[in-house]
């Protein structure tokens, strides 16, 4: 069973063990400001969901990780319903997310409901990339 909590300052080094991409300050602030999740199968850690506000207004999946043996359980699918009934309660009328074009996370938050909005191409090193593709959904 999938359970969800608001991670805490004191979880900063489990965080760490799922998400190396985000710099300290920042991840401490997102933590403080409630926006890190720590998912767990029964007690044991097996991925985090973080968010931010896009254009400070509409909430935004920043990062969903789950670990190799936790994927493939539906415990993505339950994190994402989990967080966008926590949005709707807070009265946001739609979320977003992203995916890499490469990555294979683009056909997930389609199958839940997210519809492509566009995409951003950044080509200028350090930031070059495969096209990002931005998805939303309303609540």
């Amino acid at each position: 069973m999938l359970t969800m909590e608001p991670a805490t300052a004191a979880d900063e080094g489990l965080w760490r063990c799922f998400d190396t991409h985000i710099a300290r300050q920042e991840l401490l602030h997102k933590i403080a400001a409630g926006r890190c999740y720590l998912l767990r199968e029964d007690a044991l850690p097996v991925g985090v969901l973080r968010y931010n506000l896009f254009w400070d207004s509409v909430p935004f999946v920043t990062l969903l990780y789950l670990a190799e043996q936790a994927r493939g359980k539906g415990y993505g699918s339950a994190a994402m319903a989990r967080w966008e009934a926590e949005m709707r309660a807070l009265g946001y009328p739609c979320v977003m997310t992203s995916s890499q074009a490469d990555e294979g996370a683009q056909h997930f938050y389609r199958k839940l409901g997210y519809r492509d909005a566009g995409c951003l191409l950044l080509t200028i090193p350090p930031l070059a990339q495969p096209a990002e593709i931005f998805f939303i959904k309303a609540l």
